[in-house]
């Protein structure tokens, strides 16, 4: 039964050492969570990686008596319980290898929007304000999800520009859904429910908003989405975790630049530079990336890709790429047998004549 799966799962995961890495290497040994709450320690030693202190607590009473406390927690306050090796986590998200093994949804939203992520400070300036006022107002109508962190300035703004223009939007939460912070937020949450909107987090009803959680949470919001905004950040702000995150899961990122010295885009403008986002010249170029600008997409194609006559070591290399609407440069050395760096050199030699274009997250395409 679903219900006891849910049940297993919680009280595994409660279980100290049980990560969501290792809560899946249970699952793929036992199969399901309650028979691996069920195998005897002789067998659970035999699992690759875990040691003593891993399996110690893994049957204990004690965290199956707080999964049932758990359970009926989120039964009384309309909270559902989704597992990633149920399929249950949306798709983008289930994708990645360090996904939640458990969210926690509070409201409903529609899982064939496409989702957008959006993060940046929390000292968001008006420059940043009204990129996001105009970027949401683009894309009212265009069948988009807005997610974001439910923190104060750039995401708050997210969220409440979304619900202006009519856009679904999911907050990804730090803490437990017992709590809402920042407490501030607690009428624009109510309204993001309202309007076809969710919470989510990863984290139980005992969970507080610690300082690591942010940094935990971030990976989500990353994961959750094909593409993350960044706004805003400083040079040490928590965006830039989620840039790293992006990158890690091969996810497109983009940023807005600003002045040198403003502070809030500086962080900006160094993932820029670094090649880890991808530069915003304007907000269309977001709905350019999604496949949403009518008006570009009503142009005819006229022209066939242009056939271009490299030298016989070169044009395997742009040809596998033409081939491929964007490949990684892991991809493209495993299928033409050319290590990573002797490839480097020809394709930035590629790009530099415009015969193809460097993506974050080390993709190349056409």
């Amino acid at each position: 039964m679903l219900q006891d799966e849910i049940l297993y799962s919680i009280a595994l995961r409660a279980t100290p050492n049980i990560g969501d890495v290792y809560f899946m290497k249970l699952i793929e040994a036992a199969g399901s969570a309650k028979e691996a709450w069920h195998l005897s320690k002789k067998i659970l030693k035999e699992i690759r990686g875990f040691g003593p202190k891993i399996i110690k607590d893994i049957g204990n009473d004690d965290f199956l008596k707080f999964a049932e406390k758990e359970m009926i927690f989120c039964e009384k306050n309309n909270i559902k319980i989704k597992l990633k090796h149920q399929n249950q986590l949306p798709k983008l998200l289930s994708q990645c290898e360090d996904a939640p093994a458990i969210i926690y949804q509070k409201g409903e939203f529609n899982e064939n929007l496409i989702p957008i992520s959006i993060v940046g400070t929390r000292n968001s300036t008006l420059y940043g304000k009204n990129f996001i006022e105009e970027l949401l107002a683009l894309l009212k109508n265009k069948n988009v999800l807005v997610v974001s962190g439910l923190a104060l300035g750039t995401d708050g703004c997210a969220h409440t520009e979304a619900l202006k223009n009519n856009i679904s939007t999911v907050g990804v939460l730090a803490h437990g859904l017992h709590i809402l912070y920042p407490s501030q937020h607690k009428k624009l949450s109510q309204e993001m429910i309202e309007k076809g909107g969710a919470l989510i987090t990863e984290f139980n009803s005992t969970n507080k908003p610690d300082r690591e959680h942010f940094l935990q949470r971030n990976r989500v919001v990353a994961g959750f989405s094909g593409v993350t905004i960044v706004v805003e950040t400083a040079y040490g702000g928590g965006s830039m975790s989620t840039v790293s995150y992006a990158n890690q899961y091969n996810r497109e990122v983009f940023a807005l630049p600003g002045k040198i010295t403003d502070k809030y885009s500086q962080g900006c403008n160094l993932i820029i530079s670094q090649n880890k986002a991808k530069i915003i010249n304007k907000p269309q170029d977001i709905l350019d990336e999604l496949g949403l600008n009518e008006e570009k997409n009503n142009i005819p194609n006229l022209f066939e890709p242009k056939t271009i006559k490299l030298n016989k070591e070169v044009q395997p290399i742009y040809d596998c790429i033409a081939e491929n609407k964007q490949i990684s440069l892991d991809d493209l050395s495993e299928k033409l047998q050319i290590p990573p760096f002797k490839l480097l050199p020809i394709l930035l030699d590629l790009e530099l004549k415009s015969y193809i274009k460097a993506l974050s997250g080390k993709q190349y395409c056409i």
